[in-house]
């Protein structure tokens, strides 16, 4: 069950990369070197997961993945990789690899690292506002990625998250932490999914809070990672948070209250599908695979 739902999971990801590599082309005015910075980070074998998120909400909603979910879904994981691209840097994280290669920075260099990231989070809103179809689905989803990847949302908790390093804190901090670097841009995949598809306010409602829960299973799940797996096996730095003195739910709440906290989320967020009966089994197994994810 869970093989033939990440094999479909693997064609969304397909899909999504054949729209990035689409939308990269018809970009003829980039400066090369950029241009290039640009296709190596976007190649890079990530596991697609909000992407995917955008497609799979719009089809529970409307009953298929029309256009303009397909261009939600490549704006949020161009700005899903801006974020990976910056995080990395000498002055943030200060990663080496990522997706199992270098890191933009090392590939390139730190400068044309930042431009990337710039480049990326820019364009992400400029397809929004070109290519939708309909002026007000437009502006809803610009509105929502500006609110939940912006000062308020996913750059508040990357802040936060600095600050926090070898200084400590409290669960609650964590919490906002992870919920504004993490499960904020999750929440507005769902969003996003729901929007394109017309959803009505109350699937929208569902949604966003099924979308919200799972970010925070997921890096809860990230935090477990660091400590148990191998860098091979996360295609980034394994250990790094414990080395950088970051606050995480293993090194606060222990590794078995984190995993029952995880499984908690995760049953809430199927909970929140229940208005949506069996049509919502497809993200009900998604939310399961995130439980269980071992990279």
């Amino acid at each position: 069950m869970i093989m033939d739902f990440n094999n479909q999971l693997n064609v969304k990801a397909q899909f999504v990369n054949n729209t990035l590599q689409r939308l990269l082309a018809e970009q003829t005015e980039i400066d090369s070197n950029l241009k290039e910075a640009l296709k190596y980070t976007l190649e890079g074998s990530g596991k697609r997961i909000r992407a995917a998120l955008v497609l799979l909400c719009c089809e529970l909603v409307s009953g298929e993945v029309n256009h303009n979910a397909e261009i939600a879904a490549a704006a949020i994981e161009m700005v899903h990789t801006y974020s990976l691209v910056h995080d990395d840097l000498p002055a943030m994280d200060n990663d080496d690899f990522r997706r199992g290669r270098p890191t933009c920075h090392r590939m390139f260099d730190e400068a044309t690292a930042v431009l990337a990231g710039d480049a990326l989070l820019t364009l992400a809103f400029e397809i929004l506002a070109k290519k939708i179809d309909e002026p007000a689905i437009a502006i809803k989803l610009i509105v929502q990625l500006a609110q939940d990847a912006g000062p308020a949302g996913m750059i508040s908790g990357q802040m936060a998250d600095l600050k926090a390093e070898k200084a400590g804190g409290s669960r609650e901090i964590l919490q906002t932490i992870h919920t504004n670097k993490t499960a904020k841009m999750f929440r507005c995949a769902a969003a996003f999914g729901a929007v394109t598809g017309k959803a009505d306010l109350n699937q929208l409602n569902c949604l966003c809070e099924y979308g919200l829960k799972i970010g925070l299973g997921f890096q809860i799940a990230d935090d477990i990672l660091d400590v148990c797996a191998s860098s091979e096996q996360l295609g980034k730095t394994a250990g790094k948070d414990i080395k950088a003195g970051k606050i995480t739910y293993p090194a606060l709440l222990g590794m078995e209250k984190s995993k029952q906290l995880e499984k908690e989320l995760i049953d809430e967020a199927i909970e929140a599908l229940e208005p949506f009966g069996r049509e919502a089994d497809t993200l009900r197994q998604l939310a399961m695979v995130l439980l269980q994810r071992k990279r």
